[in-house]
């Protein structure tokens, strides 16, 4: 059996720090849903099979009417949103899991946010590339300021050395039984984390890092919609040329 790539696209979050009359998930660039253009990027990329987006129950059926008005035909299932990211994930981890034991000694996984549209040309592969040695390969990218950990109260209490540290972005990607066993560690444990990197290294797994990119932007305000837009817009021109 050859190794089977699948994408996790969790996008059943509400979008807090976004405009609250709107589903940032659901917000159209250019006329066209956001998460949309997150999927059909992930659709033009050879080597991933599957591509199982996480949303809302309630937001499932329209998830199905989507992908096919889309045509984005790597979309076979939805798994169920969950309380937090951390449960959305887990959902789809174990729709995977239910395909077998030898199904998923040879799978490997994506996740990526579903609100974050523009992923580089060339970053998948790359990530896939470097798992060699490694439990799981994520994008990062240098922090320009100067970084502080403070306390609950606001006092300083170090100043990190910005050389040694990096922003995290998806696309994450880590093989089947590494994701998986962190996963239920940390539901043992009850742990909880916003990054799934973070619960693999929890359990003694290495990470590397890659070069990540400035335009792999996270949509979490209305300020970053803005750039995202004008992102994908130029990409668009770009493809006319």
């Amino acid at each position: 059996m050859e190794r089977k790539f699948i994408a996790i696209v969790p996008s059943a979050g509400l979008g807090k720090r976004f405009d609250s009359s709107k589903r940032k998930t659901y917000v159209k660039v250019h006329g066209i849903p956001l998460f949309i253009y997150t999927l059909k990027r992930l659709e033009r990329e050879r080597s991933i099979a599957e591509i199982i987006p996480v949303l809302r129950q309630e937001d499932i059926d329209k998830g199905y009417s989507l992908v096919r008005e889309y045509n984005i035909r790597k979309v076979t299932r939805i798994a169920p949103g969950g309380k937090e990211r951390q449960d959305s994930i887990y959902n789809a981890l174990k729709i995977i899991e239910e395909e077998g034991t030898d199904f998923c000694r040879k799978c490997s996984v994506f996740i990526h946010d579903g609100v974050r549209p523009y992923i580089p040309e060339g970053m998948i592969g790359q990530l896939a590339e470097e798992m060699k040695g490694a439990d799981g390969v994520i994008p990062g990218i240098p922090v320009k300021d100067t970084i502080k950990e403070i306390d609950s109260q606001g006092i300083v209490l170090s100043t990190l050395d910005r050389e040694k540290v990096r922003a995290v972005q998806t696309p994450q990607f880590f093989s089947f039984k590494s994701i998986k066993k962190a996963y239920d560690k940390a539901y043992d444990d009850g742990i909880f984390a916003t990054d799934d990197a973070a619960l693999v290294e929890r359990a003694g797994g290495r990470v590397k890092i890659i070069k990540g990119s400035p335009y792999n932007i996270k949509v979490t305000t209305p300020e970053d919609l803005q750039m995202v837009e004008y992102i994908l817009k130029m990409e668009q021109n770009e493809a006319c040329e």
